[in-house]
């Protein structure tokens, strides 16, 4: 018996340590919250000569246009949905912020720039992001113009040295996502393309106001007038549901992707960037200028060039992964 007495005992001790050891598997565990990220519309600046950064929350959006100009159809259109979170430039990056960079890497641009003289855009000497060929130097808060391809991801590559963030230029899609902030309409602001004088720096009723060496382009400018005959400071005219500046007009960005037409059937539709297979001789630039026709303003239409293409009417906007 008492050996009996001993076993029922250890019998009655293992189930009930089995039992709490059940009852603690089923009790709630504690957790560590995952660190939150700066929410939606936030502004951040990492570096006294950094640009200010809006934060763009998670979203869908349908991307391109069925149609186009010939050569340059812009569909199929096709749904885009972006599970992340991204900061995108506030405004396009300015004279200044530019000029921080060339002062603190040595970064060699193009000596030359091609500039519209009435009639063509030729490759014209002394021109570059510093002498852009307004007649004038160009202002500290004016977009920077006369920048490659190339030269807008050394930009980003010495930002993300500086701050030990990454810093990138936008994909296609997060460009379009961004600049349309949840508009389905044929331009940023409507449907109307003498619209958007209140929200973007367009070829316009101001033209008719350019000086010498600046002269109107070939096209009918919209019939608003946003007050700027050609380059306005950067984050002068509204800005977009986001709180973002200038996605239409001012100057042509640069992004990431390659350029093909139509959209391949591989396409991304999460965000990231068509690089093609072997990489690309051209890469989309988006949102036209204050020197391009109204029809050119839309947030579906590509732009196509040479990543060494430097324009007087070209320049670049950021973004940094969160």
């Amino acid at each position: 018996m008492p050996v009996f007495k001993t076993g029922f005992f250890c019998i009655i001790v293992l189930a009930t340590l089995a039992a709490v050891s059940a009852c603690d598997d089923k009790a709630p565990q504690p957790t560590v919250a995952p660190k939150a990220g700066p929410s939606a519309g936030a502004v951040l600046k990492d570096c006294e000569t950094c640009p200010e950064l809006v934060v763009i929350p998670p979203g869908g959006f349908i991307k391109g246009f069925d149609g186009g100009e010939p050569e340059r159809y812009e569909g199929a259109p096709h749904a885009v949905n972006i599970a992340y979170s991204f900061a995108v430039g506030k405004t396009e990056v300015t004279t200044s912020q530019f000029r921080a960079f060339i002062e603190d890497t040595g970064h060699v641009t193009n000596s030359t720039c091609n500039i519209w003289d009435g009639k063509t855009a030729f490759s014209t000497p002394d021109t570059g992001w510093s002498n852009p060929g307004y007649g004038r130097a160009p202002a500290d808060n004016e977009p920077v113009a006369c920048v490659t391809w190339l030269d807008a991801k050394a930009y980003a590559a010495w930002l993300s040295q500086k701050t030990g963030k990454t810093y990138r230029l936008l994909t296609e899609s997060e460009w379009e996502y961004a600049a349309r902030a949840g508009a389905t309409t044929h331009y940023t602001w409507g449907d109307d393309p003498n619209g958007g004088c209140a929200v973007a720096n367009i070829g316009d009723a101001a033209t008719k106001e350019l000086k010498p060496p600046l002269t109107p382009r070939p096209f009918t400018p919209a019939t608003c007038n946003d007050g700027y005959p050609f380059i306005a400071p950067a984050g002068a005219l509204k800005p977009n549901a986001f709180g973002v500046y200038d996605m239409i007009g001012s100057v042509w960005e640069w992004v990431e992707d390659c350029y093909v037409f139509p959209y391949p059937a591989n396409t991304p539709t999460d965000g990231r960037a068509y690089l093609g297979p072997q990489g690309c001789d051209r890469r989309v630039t988006k949102g036209g200028s204050w020197g391009s026709a109204p029809e050119r303003q839309r947030p579906t239409f590509r732009g196509r060039d040479p990543e060494t293409l430097v324009s007087q009417v070209f320049g670049f906007r950021i973004a940094r992964e969160l």
